[in-house]
């Protein structure tokens, strides 16, 4: 097989389809499941905050140790994409176990069960399908187009698991009676789906980048492989760009429905005012192919992270406004579609750097640690909005908040991730990755030559 080979529309379909599975229960924990603890089951935000802290933190060995795993994995299905066959069902069901806090135990017995299915579904099951999930971008391809087209499936369709969590969550939970164990029904359902989905990523996708028979990368030590990595200056941009990323998507995700409930008076507001966002940056992808083509992934991603900002700015400005809120949102999902649609073609692309200036290949590696940096961003985000919901007073059950919880909300919402957004920014300015890369595979592959003969 052609490793600089062009996908069909079916297998970049199908790629993209896997973050769509993996979104269904991920965007869950961004969007509803401090809400669940907090409102549904009643346990305090800055206890749930700090699990969630602690674990990310944990989870951080987790995805390096996968990293390693798939590195070293040998199958007849490849390196990465046997990882989806083996764990689409653990996934499904630790969606499950996660909204399934037992409601008739202590309060110290549900932070246990919280603290231990947290961990279960984030720190074990969606790393371990997560890292060779996001590895596998390197391993269809590398022609640099065609992974920046990967990227963009991937996003476009975690993009519309996401819009599929806001709008159908609540609406199953309330047609299944609106009570805790009706979360439980409503995640069997969308685990099920998840596997299908899963299923369809799995069978119709190729990896095609295969390790070179002459090559020692198997014998290669782990802390070698370590500081191969650590050599690669632009594996640092694009990691904290993960954790910039993730951290703002919890936070504002998890704050929406407070955003909702607290500032606009209706939770079910959460739906269309995460969907203006979601939408808009779908409509986005579909169109970022060609300028990314004409102006390079980084360019893209840096008009899209000023978009954002802009975006931000419109809808903290004015959160009691609804069409404000919504303009806001539609440009925030301009920009953030111009950011995903970039991102893990440049995370890819990183891959080759490192190889050609150290002379080891650790494609596992970097897109475990950039696993990592998505669960210390969601970590850090899931974290903040606790902390800022238990400081700030809010009260889930009270009719109107006080004038600190609604500020609280809205940094969460809007401030804060907007600050997040102009650092990434300004690292993207010191990226230079996309004029290189073409040099750098004609000398990557003017060496394998020169090992042939």
């Amino acid at each position: 097989m052609d490793p600089n080979a062009r996908l069909t529309f079916t297998e970049r379909f199908a790629y993209g389809t896997g973050d769509f599975a993996g979104n269904i229960v991920y965007s869950a924990i961004s969007v509803f499941l401090v809400f669940y603890y907090t409102d549904v089951i009643g346990l305090s935000g800055a206890i749930i905050g700090t699990i969630m802290l602690i674990s990310r933190l944990l989870d951080g060995v987790s995805d390096l140790v996968m990293g390693v795993i798939v590195d070293k994995t040998k199958s007849k299905h490849g390196k990465a994409r046997v990882w989806i066959l083996r764990l689409c069902i653990p996934y499904a069901i630790s969606g499950v176990i996660l909204f399934s806090v037992p409601t008739s135990t202590s309060e110290f017995i549900q932070y246990v069960y919280v603290f231990l299915s947290y961990n279960l579904a984030t720190s074990i099951i969606f790393t371990a399908i997560n890292v060779p999930y996001a590895t596998m971008n390197a391993l269809m391809t590398q022609n640099q187009y065609e992974r920046g087209l990967l990227g963009i499936f991937r996003m476009l369709l975690a993009t519309a698991g996401t819009l599929f969590i806001n709008t159908f969550t609540l609406k199953v939970v309330n047609l299944l009676g609106n009570t805790p164990a009706a979360w439980s029904m409503t995640f069997i359902i969308f685990g099920a789906l998840s596997i299908a989905v899963f299923l369809f990523t799995f069978y119709f996708t190729k990896e095609r980048v295969l390790d070179d028979p002459m090559d020692e990368q198997d014998d290669v030590p782990v802390i070698e492989g370590f500081k191969a990595l650590f050599k690669n200056k632009y594996w640092y941009i694009m990691t904290f760009s993960v954790v910039a990323m993730y951290f703002s998507l919890t936070l504002y995700g998890g704050a929406g429905v407070y955003f909702a409930k607290a500032i606009m008076g209706n939770e079910q507001a959460v739906a269309p005012i995460g969907n203006a966002i979601t939408i808009a940056q779908i409509i986005t992808m579909f169109m970022t192919a060609f300028f990314i083509k004409k102006y390079g992934k980084r360019n893209v991603y840096a008009v899209g992270a000023l978009i954002t900002v802009v975006g931000y700015t419109v809808a903290g400005l004015f959160p009691n406004s609804f069409a404000i809120i919504m303009s806001g949102n539609v440009i925030k999902g301009i920009g953030m579609g111009c950011a995903a649609s970039c991102m893990w073609g440049m995370l890819s692309d990183t891959i080759e750097y490192g190889e050609w200036k150290t002379g080891i290949r650790t494609a596992g590696l970097v897109n475990a640690t950039s696993s990592f940096g998505n669960k210390i961003g969601s970590g850090m985000g899931g974290a903040v909005l606790g902390w800022l919901i238990s400081a700030s007073g809010y009260d889930g059950s009270a009719t109107e908040q006080s004038a600190t919880a609604i500020f609280a909300i809205n940094s969460a919402y809007n401030f804060i991730p907007l600050v997040l957004t102009l650092i990434t920014f300004v690292l993207l300015l010191f990226y230079k990755l996309d004029k290189e890369y073409p040099q750098i595979i004609a000398e990557l592959d003017e060496r394998k030559l020169q090992k042939k003969e």
